[in-house]
Parts: C-alpha cells; sequence; structure tokens
C-alpha cells in the first residue's frame, strides 16, 4: 500500500485536530499548516511531493482560492487534486472554486464518513491516473505508426493495458491516459454494470464500490463487451467508446454541477473534458462517445 502525502490547510487549528483524527492511520502521511502562505512554502519544498490537498476556502491573508488559482497556474502542482472545504455552500460560490480548480467539495460541517469518502474516492482516481500513465509511456514510438484500429473489453482489469496502447498514439500520452481511463471505466461501471450516479455515490459512501463492480462482473447478465475504435486523421485522433447498456443521461455531466460538488463521484466525464481532448460528444442515448485530440495547435 502506498502512503499517500497530504497536505492540509486551515487558520482554525480545532479543524486540522478534527482532520488528523479522522485521517490518522499508516495510508495518509499528514502535513497540517494554519495558513494558505505558508502551505505554497510546503509545495515548494515538499519531498516527496504532495498526493493531495485539503484547503479551507476562507482564510486570512491569502484565501484559499487565491492558492488554489496559483496552484493551477504553476505546472509544478497543477495536477494536484484539491478538495475545498468550506461552509460558504452558495452554487455561485461552489462554481467559483470548482472554476477554480477544486476537484472535490466538502461542505462544512461533515460527517466523518463523509471526509474518509472523499478522500478514498480522490485517492482511488489518483491511484487510475498513475496506472495509464505507466502504461502511456511504455510503447509510444511504435504506437505511433498505428492509423486505425478497434479494441473488445469487457472488465476494468483489462483497461490499463488497452490505455498503454491508446494514449501512446497521443502527442501528450500522459494528458490523455487520464481522459481515456475515464471513459472506458465509465462505460463499464455505468454502461455494461448500469451502476447508476446515486448507487456509486451511496456506495462510496460506504467503501463498498469496489466489492460491487466485482460482484456485478461475475453475473452472467453482466457479460456485455465495450468496444473501443481509433482513428487517426492529419490534424486529430477519434476515440470512439461504445457500451452494451441502456446509456445515460450524459447532458448533465459535461460540466461541474455545483449541487454535486460535495459528492465523491460524478466530475470524471467534465474533468476529461476539460484537461484531455480537445473535445467530447455523446451520442444517441450516452452508450457512445466520440473524443478527440488535436495533432496541430492546441493538442491534448
Amino acid at each position: 500500500m502506498t502512503q499517500r502525502h497530504i497536505l492540509v490547510v486551515d487558520d482554525e487549528p480545532i479543524n486540522l485536530m478534527i482532520i488528523r483524527e479522522y485521517l490518522e492511520g499508516p495510508q495518509y502521511d499528514l502535513d497540517l499548516v494554519e495558513s494558505a502562505n505558508i502551505a505554497w512554502q510546503r509545495l515548494e519544498t515538499a519531498a516527496p511531493a504532495y498526493d493531495l490537498v485539503i484547503l479551507d476556502r476562507m482564510m486570512p491573508g491569502m484565501t484559499g482560492i487565491e492558492l488554489l488559482r496559483l496552484m493551477k497556474a504553476d505546472p509544478r502542482f497543477s495536477t494536484i487534486p484539491v478538495i475545498m472545504q468550506t461552509a460558504a455552500t452558495a452554487p455561485e460560490q461552489v462554481r467559483e472554486g470548482i472554476e477554480a480548480g477544486a476537484y472535490y467539495y466538502l461542505a462544512k460541517p461533515y460527517e466523518p464518513e463523509t471526509l474518509l469518502a472523499i478522500v478514498r474516492a480522490a485517492v482511488t482516481d489518483i491511484e487510475s491516473r498513475e496506472v495509464a500513465r505507466g502504461h502511456a509511456r511504455a510503447h509510444v514510438h511504435a504506437m505511433a505508426l498505428l492509423d486505425q484500429a478497434e479494441f473488445h473489453f469487457r472488465t476494468l482489469d483489462e483497461i490499463g493495458p488497452l490505455i498503454e496502447i491508446l494514449a501512446s498514439l497521443c502527442p501528450v500520452p500522459d494528458l490523455a491516459a487520464g481522459g481515456l481511463t475515464e471513459l472506458l471505466v465509465n462505460a463499464v461501471e455505468h454502461g455494461s454494470l448500469g451502476i447508476s450516479y446515486e448507487e456509486k455515490r451511496r456506495l462510496r459512501l460506504a467503501d463498498n464500490w469496489e466489492a460491487e463492480v466485482a460482484r456485478r462482473l461475475a453475473m452472467a447478465e453482466n457479460i456485455r463487451q465495450v468496444r473501443v475504435s481509433v482513428c487517426r486523421h492529419v490534424d486529430r485522433l477519434e476515440f470512439t467508446v461504445q457500451d452494451e447498456g441502456d446509456g445515460f443521461d450524459w447532458q448533465h455531466y459535461l460540466d461541474f454541477d455545483p449541487e454535486r460538488a460535495a459528492d465523491p463521484n460524478g466530475r470524471g466525464i467534465a474533468m476529461a473534458r476539460m484537461m484531455s481532448f480537445s473535445a467530447l460528444e455523446y451520442q444517441g442515448n450516452g452508450n457512445t462517445v466520440v473524443a478527440t485530440i488535436a495533432l496541430t495547435g492546441a493538442a491534448g
């Protein structure tokens, strides 16, 4: 088990004590600071680098929003996921945090189970992207010769090796790997297995998500395949992902929704659209998605 290095920033010592109590254990190495200015200094000097930041929004001096914007503008820290904790939960305030780069939101006051679920979700996302990036680096030069291909898969375990091939075609494999992983995982979990957004939210909060996915994959009625095709054009790569499920209401997930900001799931498609692709288009009932990555100009 990899120990995750987490920076916690809050100007209230009691809040830092509570978070320490909730998260203290061998899986997390916590660094607690009481101001955004100190946090910025720690970010610049931390060794190893932080995996995750839990950040209070309202603090004297530099605010959490200001620190978040600094992080996202700096290539050294822009990919570190940030959990924004705040009592300011009006939709426009949540939207401001999301637009600044907050990947998760924690509305104060919160229960221990909520904090734990959000942190687990963030760490799971970190691990998925690390695996995808590692696979993507393996065959970059050879796979650049491929122009068109189609693949079929069924389980989550098959996604990693497939990402190795698909992301290696892209101008920035590490960046593409995260978005492609999100689309393929979504096709299995919500498409093939038919797990709804609300079901996943409940399972994440109860820390039963992985067990439920494994249980459903073992059921005969869920022996469905996902088809992935890639086509190289002069100026772009097009990835088409199609599952055999009933689709979903995809319109609500292309952008961040402030009303879902505190949930441990539901932001992956929006993040993929913003960070990994030049364009992302769902078709029909949502069981087909076409992701485009530019090969000229603004790649990735």
